[in-house]
């Protein structure tokens, strides 16, 4: 077989990643990452309101810098040689569009406006919008919320859509369609970004704009018009059809190839979401349960459509056929904050210092503190009466999305300290995962082994084994650090015809595992323990 080669992209929440790929034996071949500039000095965010938007020009100009990174220094016979480019993103991550399918922050008018711009996943100021679809949608003759657990979150599609036509009177009157960032990235690659002829992403479309072959795509046109007039004729001018990630969104720009250096030839194929481009990565097989662990976590997991496909799993982030393994049903859950949660316990240490001693102190402060207390932390006994914390501190994704929530911590006295509270954090963080399994398993969905991936599997052995313990799981830990690009490059190779099945490009590109933790049977049980106490303590704050 003649030796060709794929290019992953992973965009990220602070930066995207190239990874050039091998795709006879999986070798990484070249890898760059490039931060987003604007989102560097937190343009056009306001965390305070729950608002994080993104500019276009990160996305382009991350595009570029990304992939000429990873290609400097190869050769020019493997760049000949390279046959595919697939790209994962964030999501849902939708944006304003107009006829062309330019997002309207690229036009001179509405450049400062963040309404025009990416709504990133994490942005919840449609918290509203989303109680308002599932109100409508549970009366409704037909539960458009179904195939997503029945609760639409303010993180997807159409919450955020709606919110944003409601509050900018400028974005409703130029705004002709709406564009997930992982299908409008692909399309710019091609040079086609027709909103209604580009091909839309079966991951992005099944999980968060409830899409699915009942309805005959997307929710009806009467559903979304009662819902708002607003919206009315807008089901029109987005899509029918969708297209699962191992297929050809077509061939590469003639001017993106010499922006790159590539021969025209090269098949991009139809974009997914991160966290299911990763499971492909972590080479996931029916009934793993894949976590992406980062910021926040998105877990996957698959199984066959005639085992699984009759359930109705509640309380998820929807189940979708095709939309991590092809003729597989993809389950997607998940928490709102992880990595992010205890990037909040950082700041909230070091922010006092940068004020007082200046940014030198606070960043050689922040490079320390989070390793420093993961060290502490694992030598610290573990009691039934501990305190303990739930991880709602940016919203609950899953089980039952419900983003209004708050964190809150229990049982704190004078002699609790950082440490302390730091332990406290990661094993909410274990508490909200535990919730996930559990619903799985509760709803008729086993779960053969647990693999994660992300930077945080990577990072912390203590965060790790906390999780362990309270999942009362082994973990496999994904050898690449890359894993969501890896799937990316997985799944150009078969858009690129060199694999037939995703299966088959798993197998030949995988990199297997290099870290196992197993469950400490003495911490078992405590945990199970201190779980039941989580869950009082979420009853109380639910009920609050």
């Amino acid at each position: 077989m003649k030796t060709t080669f794929t290019i992953g992209i992973d965009y990220g929440t602070d930066s995207v990643r190239a990874l050039v790929v091998n795709n006879q034996t999986g070798e990484n071949i070249g890898t760059a990452v490039h931060y987003y500039e604007r989102w560097k000095q937190g343009l056009f965010c306001n965390p305070s309101i729950s608002q994080f938007r993104q500019h276009p020009l990160d996305y382009l100009e991350g595009l570029e810098g990304a992939i000429k990174g990873a290609l400097d220094g190869v050769s020019e016979e493997i760049k000949k040689n390279i046959v595919g480019i697939s790209v994962d993103t964030t999501g849902s991550t939708p944006v304003a569009v107009d006829e062309n399918g330019t997002p309207l922050a690229l036009l001179p008018d509405f450049a400062d406006n963040p309404n025009g711009m990416f709504i990133l996943w994490k942005d919840h100021t449609a918290n509203a919008e989303a109680e308002e679809i599932n109100h409508l949608a549970h009366g409704w003759e037909v539960d458009f919320t179904k195939y997503v657990g029945g609760i639409y979150s303010s993180e997807w599609f159409w919450a955020k859509i709606l919110r944003t036509l409601r509050v900018d009177e400028s974005i409703r009157e130029k705004a002709f369609s709406w564009v997930e960032h992982c299908d409008w990235i692909s399309a710019v690659l091609t040079g086609n970004t027709n909103p209604l002829t580009l091909k839309r992403s079966r991951c992005a479309a099944g999980h968060k704009a409830m899409w699915h072959e009942e309805f005959e795509g997307l929710p009806s046109e009467e559903f979304l018009t009662k819902l708002d007039p607003l919206l009315t004729g807008l089901r029109g001018r987005l899509f029918r059809n969708t297209f699962t990630s191992d297929q050809s969104m077509g061939q590469i720009s003639e001017e993106w190839a010499t922006k790159l250096g590539l021969s025209t030839n090269v098949i991009i194929g139809v974009g997914a979401f991160d966290c299911h481009m990763g499971a492909v990565g972590a080479e996931i097989e029916p009934y793993d349960f894949v976590r992406v662990m980062g910021t926040s976590t998105c877990d996957m997991l698959i199984a066959p459509n005639e085992e699984i496909g009759h359930l109705l799993i509640k309380g998820i982030c929807g189940q979708v056929d095709g939309s991590i393994i092809p003729n597989m049903l993809g389950m997607e859950a998940g928490q709102s904050a992880y990595g992010d949660y205890y990037a909040w316990f950082q700041r909230v240490i070091t922010e006092p210092v940068r004020e007082l001693l200046g940014e030198k102190a606070a960043d050689e402060l922040a490079q320390k503190l989070i390793p420093y207390l993961s060290e502490k932390a694992s030598l610290l006994p573990v009691s039934e009466n501990d305190p303990v914390a739930t991880d709602w501190i940016n919203g609950r994704r899953t089980p039952d999305a419900n983003h209004e929530l708050k964190a809150s911590l229990m049982g704190l006295n004078l002699g609790t300290d950082a440490v302390k509270l730091f332990k406290m954090i990661v094993e909410a963080t274990a508490f909200g995962s535990k919730a996930i399994v559990d619903r799985f398993i509760n709803e008729g969905v086993p779960i053969k082994q647990v693999i994660a991936i992300g930077g945080v599997a990577k990072k912390s052995p203590f965060v790790m084994q906390t999780l362990s313990d309270v999942l009362n799981m082994p973990i496999k830990v994904a050898s690449s650090d890359q894993a969501c690009a890896l799937g990316a490059a997985m799944n150009a190779s078969v858009a690129a015809g060199v694999y037939p099945t995703l299966q088959a490009a798993q197998k030949a590109m995988g990199s297997g595992f290099d870290a196992h933790y197993e469950p400490r049977a003495e911490y078992v049980e405590i945990y199970q323990k201190l779980y039941l106490k989580y869950q009082s303590l979420g009853h109380f704050i639910e009920k609050q």
